[in-house]
C-alpha cells in the first residue's frame, strides 16, 4: 500500500500536522525553514521532558524514513510524550498520521499520548474517521505550504507562550 501515488505525495513530518492545528501561519513558517524553537523556553522543556521521561523504555526516539520520530515505541503501541494536553487535537492528529503511515507500511498499532507532567494518557486506535480526517489534514497542508505567501497571523491564547510570538506580533 506504501507505493500508492496519494501516499508518496503527501508525506510530511509528523511536526506538521501538529501544527496544521495549533496554527496555521506556523506551519506555512516551519515549512519554509524558518523557525524559532531553538530559542524557546518551552520547546527546551519539551526536549528535557522527553529525554527523562520513561527512562526505562529501550525503543525510544525511533526515526522512521527520515519523516516521523516516534517518541518510544513497544510491541503493541507507539507513544508520544507531550508537556501538556492544552493541544490535545493536535497531539491527537500527529498520533494518528503515525499510526496511518504506520499502516500504509504493513504495520498496525494503537497510539498513546502520555502526559507525564499531568500524569495521564490518551490512548487512541486509528479508526476509518480518523484515517480521512488525516488524509484531508496532509491535503491542507500541501495547499497551506505551497502558497507563496503565509497565512496572516491571527491572535489565539498560545500566541504568548509561541516561539513565533516575535515575529508575528513584534
Amino acid at each position: 500500500m506504501e507505493n500508492s501515488q496519494e501516499f508518496q505525495d503527501l508525506k510530511f513530518q509528523a511536526i506538521k500536522i501538529n501544527y496544521l492545528y495549533v496554527c496555521k501561519r506556523k506551519l506555512w513558517l516551519f515549512s519554509k525553514n524558518i523557525t524559532f524553537e531553538n530559542k524557546s523556553d518551552k520547546v527546551l522543556l519539551g526536549r528535557l521532558l522527553h529525554e527523562y521521561s520513561y527512562p526505562k523504555e529501550k525503543s525510544k526516539e525511533i526515526l522512521i524514513d527520515n519523516i516521523i520520530t516516534i517518541d518510544i515505541m513497544s510491541d503493541g503501541s507507539i507513544r508520544e510524550v507531550k508537556y501538556s494536553s492544552k493541544m490535545k487535537e493536535a497531539d491527537i492528529m500527529q498520533v494518528m498520521y503515525y499510526l496511518y503511515y504506520l499502516k500504509q507500511k504493513g504495520v498496525q498499532k494503537q497510539g498513546i499520548i502520555n502526559y507525564p507532567k499531568e500524569k495521564r494518557k490518551e490512548v487512541l486506535k486509528l479508526t476509518p474517521e480518523y484515517e480521512e480526517k488525516v488524509k484531508q489534514a496532509l491535503k491542507e497542508i500541501e495547499e497551506i505550504t505551497t502558497k507563496s505567501i503565509p497565512p496572516p497571523a491571527q491572535k489565539q491564547k498560545i500566541c504568548k507562550s509561541c516561539a513565533y510570538f516575535e515575529f508575528c506580533w513584534g
